[in-house]
């Protein structure tokens, strides 16, 4: 009997600042020939407003009900396109308190959950309070997800936060400038045997000084292997299909297993 099998990707796309209908027409221009059956779909950060917004008064432009409301019907329009796929997208979130980067997960029937970024990373500070949700996972059909945003990778304790609460696949939304991480995913899927999804986006902003992003959007396996990747300047668009199940093995070896062989009692400080 074969495996039974789940369809993950993402979709690297390059949003014009501000413009949110335009880039939901664009995104769907991209979208619409290369669309398959998926189970889980990732957008990269602030995937349909764009980045580098002056200050907060331009991001409270964008950041209206109305276009919260658009971007999760916008998600709602993908999943369906996708076949009924969970689709996890980056947007700009307001609340009473103030403004979060936030990701959205979203299924044929509307929201299913919300991440807020709990690492900012340099100007965001100036614009963005930290996240208050904490490293959320959520229950998608048969499977797991957890999400995070961007500079979380940098810190290990978020991927192995979400696997220890159980995800199977880590959805990364990302609008990545540095180099470093679309080749340190390798050990964030590895040390926690969990599938990892990195959706950047790639393209040009200025915001006091230029912001370059790297594209190379990747999804790597629960060994660290490379399942798919694209191009560093290009939108690009992928769906591949896993075994679920090698993300819930968490022995390494016969005589080693990941989690049971953590000593905790080492790790206070």
């Amino acid at each position: 009997m074969s495996e039974p099998t789940h369809r993950i990707g993402f979709v690297q796309f390059t949003p014009i600042l501000g413009a949110l209908e335009i880039n939901i027409e664009r995104l769907f221009t991209l979208v619409k020939t290369l669309a398959e059956p998926a189970d889980l779909l990732v957008l990269p950060e602030m995937a349909l407003t764009g980045y580098a917004f002056r200050n907060r008064e331009e991001l409270g432009h964008i950041t209206t009900p109305e276009n919260t409301e658009r971007t999760l019907d916008t998600a709602v329009r993908l999943s369906h396109l996708f076949g009924g796929a969970a689709v996890v997208l980056g947007y700009p979130e307001w609340t009473g308190d103030g403004f979060f980067n936030s990701a959205m997960l979203a299924g044929p029937d509307g929201l299913l959950g919300n991440y807020q970024k709990t690492h900012l990373f340099g100007t965001e500070k100036d614009m963005f309070l930290p996240g208050r949700t904490g490293f959320e996972v959520f229950r998608v059909r048969d499977f797991t997800v957890g999400v995070m945003i961007c500079f979380d990778w940098f810190f290990p304790e978020s991927c192995r936060t979400l696997a220890l609460r159980g995800a199977d696949i880590i959805a990364h939304p990302t609008n990545l400038v540095m180099p470093y991480c679309q080749r340190a995913m390798f050990t964030r899927a590895l040390e926690n045997s969990v599938y990892t999804i990195t959706a950047n986006r790639c393209g040009m902003e200025m915001h006091q000084r230029e912001l370059r992003f790297t594209g190379e959007s990747v999804i790597y396996g629960p060994r660290g292997n490379i399942l798919a990747s694209a191009p560093k300047a290009e939108d690009h668009v992928a769906v591949i299909e896993i075994d679920i199940h090698r993300a819930r093995s968490k022995n390494l070896n016969s005589r080693n297993h990941i989690f049971d062989d953590r000593t905790p009692d080492y790790y206070d400080l």
